[in-house]
C-alpha cells in the first residue's frame, strides 16, 4: 500500500507532463485513444467523486474567516478567465466549434488542478482550496449562465439542458462523496491517499479521448488552438 501511495503521489506531482505526453500521443494515434469517448462522462464523475471524498468543513473555513478575499478569487475566477476566453475567441476570429470550446474552459471553475498548482507554487493553499470549493459548488448555475451570455453567438445555448448536466456531472457526484465520507469515516483516509492517481489517470484518459475525437479540427485550427 505504501507503494502505491508513493506512485500516487509521483504521479499527481507530476500530472501536467502526463497529460502533455498523452495528449500528443492522442494526436499522432488517434486511434488508440478513441474507445475512451464513451467514458468521459463517467470519469468526470469519478473525479467529482473524488473531490466529494476529499471535502470538508475545513475546507470552507476561509469563507468565514476571510469572506472578501474568497469573494475577490470567485469573481475573478468567473470574470477574468470568461472575458480572456471570449476576447482570444473574437481577436483570432476562431471557428465556432473551436470558439465555444474555448469559452467553455474558460467558463468552468479551476478544479483540483488550481490546488495544485498553488502548491507548487507555494501560494495560499487554504484560500485556494476554499475558492475551488465555492466555485465548485457555484458552477452549475453560474456556467450554463456564462456560456450563453458569451458563447451563443456562436452556438445555441440552453440554459436549462446545460444546468442539468453540470447538476448531474458535478454536484451529484460530490454530493455522493460527502455521504461516502461520513458513512465510512476513517476507511475514507486509504481511498484519499491514492486519489491523486485515479484523478490524474482520469484527466489524462479525459483529455487523450479529446483530442483524439478532435484531431482533424486540431490539424485544421493548426495556431488558432494554441492561441487559444
Amino acid at each position: 500500500m505504501q507503494a502505491l501511495i508513493a506512485l500516487s503521489r509521483f504521479i499527481g506531482n507530476t500530472f501536467a507532463v502526463w497529460v502533455l505526453l498523452f495528449a500528443v500521443m492522442a494526436f499522432f494515434q488517434p486511434s488508440w485513444f478513441l474507445p475512451l469517448t464513451a467514458w468521459i462522462v463517467p470519469l468526470l464523475g469519478l473525479i467529482m467523486f473524488g473531490m466529494g471524498l476529499t471535502l470538508k468543513g475545513a475546507d470552507f473555513h476561509e469563507v468565514a474567516r476571510r469572506p472578501l478575499a474568497v469573494l475577490l478569487g470567485v469573481l475573478a475566477q468567473f470574470s477574468i478567465m470568461p472575458l480572456v476566453a471570449w476576447v482570444l475567441c473574437q481577436a483570432f476570429a476562431l471557428p465556432p466549434e473551436i470558439a465555444v470550446g474555448v469559452i467553455l474552459v474558460g467558463c468552468c471553475p479551476g478544479g483540483t488542478a488550481s490546488n495544485v498548482i498553488t502548491w507548487f507554487a507555494r501560494g495560499d493553499l487554504a484560500l485556494s482550496v476554499s475558492i475551488t470549493a465555492v466555485t465548485t459548488l457555484l458552477a452549475p448555475l453560474v456556467t450554463p449562465a456564462l456560456i450563453w451570455l458569451l458563447a451563443s453567438e456562436w452556438l445555441p445555448v440552453s440554459f436549462g439542458a446545460m444546468f442539468i448536466s453540470i447538476l448531474k456531472m458535478v454536484l451529484l457526484p460530490i454530493a455522493l462523496g460527502l455521504i461516502a465520507q461520513r458513512l465510512l469515516g476513517e476507511r475514507v483516509k486509504t481511498a484519499v491517499e491514492v486519489l491523486p492517481l485515479i484523478s490524474v489517470v482520469s484527466i489524462v484518459a479525459i483529455v487523450a479521448a479529446v483530442v483524439a475525437a478532435s484531431q482533424g479540427k486540431i490539424a485544421e485550427s493548426g495556431l488558432l488552438i494554441m492561441a487559444g
